[in-house]
């Protein structure tokens, strides 16, 4: 039985990164054999010399929304703080609210001057609360001016520009949080891959709290994910099948790419084909990959679903050895830290 004790690691606080480097793809890149354990140390510009021509390249186009709001109950007084988790249906929407004792259903919140007001019509666990927004005009724009980017609890600078927390390819809006392995690409570093005759390839999952979240049952089978909503078109389907008959490499970046493109594996039979839904897949050690060859990632929290994702990879102990050298190297951690290349 593998528990979650053994996904564990010491990070000394201080190689969190805090802010994202001014050149994206000047992070460092630690390159892995999954295979042997092998490791270079190299940086996200140098990716270029891992891909090969016919490779197609994977990302997930995904925008983070400014998904979290601040408001105060207009019979009280009392200030909230509401992230935005997912859309269930209409105008309503899951959410994590604080402090979310506070608000029982039939509770009310004012988020600028009557433009945004919600009421919490049921309770979740963990401080979750559906609650359902009345407003005038288009949502989004409204969200635009009165909601912020959430960063993760770990990040405690402020950013200058919001933009730095979106990949440059950012375009369905709908996440709570980025797929950061993505925040490595440059535009100019993508047209370089092109030029190299790698394929370029898009999906769409819309990132929630749920990956992040940490896991809190000892047995790691006893774990649940949260859903997220993915998109995968024909198009995207039928470039990944023809690399695949002429020998090329699906290169997912990201753990996110990774969810969408195993589960639709999975659905599928190993195929891959056009598909929507939500996922609520846990790959752990065990796990039979079925589309992913090699992937981009980056240095994940201690006892995480995204380190035992890659564990399923690597072997726990390779990954766990990387995670050391890591460490020893100083490399930045989490979401605007450092980046992995991994491959067989």
């Amino acid at each position: 039985m593998l528990t979650t004790e053994d996904f564990d690691y010491d990070l000394p606080q201080e190689l969190i990164a805090q802010t994202p480097l001014e050149k994206r793809d000047a992070s460092r890149m630690l390159v892995m054999n999954a295979e042997t354990g092998a490791l270079e140390d190299k940086h996200f510009y140098d990716i270029l010399d891992y891909l090969n021509p016919g490779d197609a390249v994977v990302m997930n186009d995904t925008r983070v929304m400014p998904a979290r709001l601040y408001g105060v109950k207009p019979d009280t007084g009392a200030h909230m703080e509401v992230l935005l988790l997912r859309n269930t249906t209409g105008d309503q929407w899951e959410t994590l609210m604080k402090p979310a004792k506070k608000a029982p259903v039939g509770t009310v919140i004012d988020f600028g001057d009557g433009l945004l007001t919600a009421t919490v019509v049921s309770e979740l666990e963990h401080g979750g609360r559906i609650i359902e927004f009345h407003y005038q005009g288009i949502f989004m724009e409204i969200l635009d001016q009165l909601g912020e980017t959430p960063l993760p609890p770990y990040i405690k600078e402020k950013l200058d520009d919001p933009e730095m927390y979106q990949t440059v390819y950012a375009k369905e809006v709908g996440s709570a949080a980025a797929p950061t392995a993505g925040l490595h690409w440059t535009k100019e570093l993508l047209a370089a891959a092109q030029a190299k005759g790698v394929r370029l390839v898009y999906l769409t999952l819309h990132v929630g709290l749920g990956t992040f979240r940490p896991v809190s049952v000892t047995n790691i089978e006893d774990h649940k994910m949260h859903s997220e909503f993915y998109r995968f078109s024909q198009e995207a389907a039928d470039t990944l099948n023809d690399v695949r008959a002429h020998g090329g490499r699906i290169v997912a970046t990201g753990t996110t790419s990774i969810r969408t493109l195993e589960t639709i594996g999975t659905k599928f039979d190993g195929k891959l084909q056009a598909d929507s839904g939500w996922t609520d897949i846990f790959i752990k050690p065990g796990y039979q990959w079925r589309a992913v060859d090699t992937f981009i990632t980056n240095f994940h929290l201690p006892k995480s679903t995204l380190v035992m994702l890659v564990a399923s990879f690597t072997g726990r102990e390779n990954i766990l050895n990387a995670y050391e050298h890591a460490i020893k190297e100083r490399y930045r951690f989490f979401s605007f830290g450092d980046a992995m290349f991994i491959h067989k």
